[in-house]
């Protein structure tokens, strides 16, 4: 059979996927463990109803930008969304990245930077963070100097590690991107900004070179519905409109993202329980065999000491507990992400990790 050749430089890559198996527990996509409030479910169905599906959605999706803008306290034109947090990335890097031009990142983080970067024919400077996982400021700081990146990632919290990035670490980049003698686009992937102690949202500002991107996958609980958004100055937000396909955006989601923005509060519970698990899952690890790192997300990385890290992760999978096995990544020996669960999803994965280590 004849088949068409791939780009040259895409022949290496390999897609990014996460393993999925029948199991009692899932903890490891970084998923709420809960669903949307019912009082959502039903407003939803009932404004599907009345959609006119016959015709084409709001293209500018302007409703919904115009209620992510009120919480941010932004102008409407500040906001852009797409489907998912990964095609508002993709959508940054189809207009400031690209053949000729560079894109940094700081490893280890989140894999669809780079992966995407490649996919749009740019090239990729990767700097190592230092062993702890925190940014080697002195190096990122150097490696932006050297190769002038047209786009600059930082992931705060970082995933896979958990780590918040400190607001000094953010600031520092943004100048050293901003004073290139052309100058840069820092992008600040906050998908997990809300279970972390501050945001570089505090940083926008209309004549700074900074976006901040967000999903309503983890804390709204709504991985299903593929939603995400960019809040950054008006200019840049018009560029990505000129970028994305037309319509991009389907009236279910509008509908969806809009209503859940009326659940502020209870999503702010959310994360408050989710982050009194997280500290106690991370107590139980002081108790372990195990090093764990600090985490600002609804996820804890951890390296067992006495095991490898594949052996743990098949020990778990073995009593029907699923996490995710970052073992074999670069820079991750061994490491192993879980994500915060239910109570009863967290004591099952404490149980059967005590378990596997004995």
């Amino acid at each position: 059979m004849t088949r068409v050749p791939v780009r040259d430089d895409l022949r290496a890559l390999e897609g990014y996927h996460s393993p999925q198996v029948d199991v009692r527990v899932r903890l490891n996509t970084n998923e709420a463990p809960g669903e949307p409030p019912a009082a959502w479910r039903d407003a939803f169905a009932a404004e599907l109803s009345r959609v006119a599906w016959h015709r084409y959605p709001d293209r500018a999706a302007t409703e919904l930008r115009a209620e992510i803008a009120a919480m941010h306290g932004v102008g409407t034109d500040q906001v852009f969304v797409a489907n998912g947090s990964n095609e508002v990335l993709q959508t940054v890097l189809l207009t400031f990245a690209g053949p000729g031009r560079t894109v940094a990142t700081f490893e280890p983080t989140y894999q669809l930077h780079a992966h995407i970067a490649r996919l749009t024919g740019a090239t990729v400077s990767e700097t190592d963070r230092a062993a702890d996982f925190t940014l080697d400021l002195e190096a990122a700081l150097a490696a932006i100097a050297r190769d002038r990146p047209t786009v600059t990632f930082l992931c705060s919290p970082n995933n896979p590690t958990g780590l918040v990035e400190p607001a000094e670490h953010v600031r520092a980049v943004l100048a050293a991107v901003a004073m290139l003698p052309e100058p840069g686009l820092l992008v600040v992937d906050e998908a997990y900004g809300q279970f972390a102690d501050w945001s570089a949202l505090d940083l926008l500002d209309e004549e700074v070179p900074l976006v901040v991107t967000r999903t309503f996958s983890k804390t709204w609980s709504m991985a299903g519905t593929r939603l995400g958004y960019l809040v950054g100055p008006r200019w840049l937000v018009a560029e990505l409109d000129k970028v994305v396909l037309p319509y991009h955006l389907d009236s279910a989601k509008q509908i969806a993202g809009r209503l859940a923005l009326r659940y502020v509060g209870e999503m702010n519970e959310r994360v408050e329980q989710i982050v009194a698990e997280r500290e106690r899952i991370q107590r139980a690890f002081d108790t372990l065999p195990v090093d764990h790192f600090p985490s600002g997300a609804n996820f804890v990385l951890f390296r067992p000491r006495t095991m490898s890290g594949r052996q743990v992760w098949q020990g778990l999978l073995d009593r029907s507990v699923l996490i995710r096995d970052c073992s074999s990544w670069p820079r991750l020996d061994d490491c192993l992400r879980v994500t915060i669960g239910t109570p009863e999803e967290n004591d099952a994965f404490l149980t059967a990790l005590q378990e596997v280590l004995s």
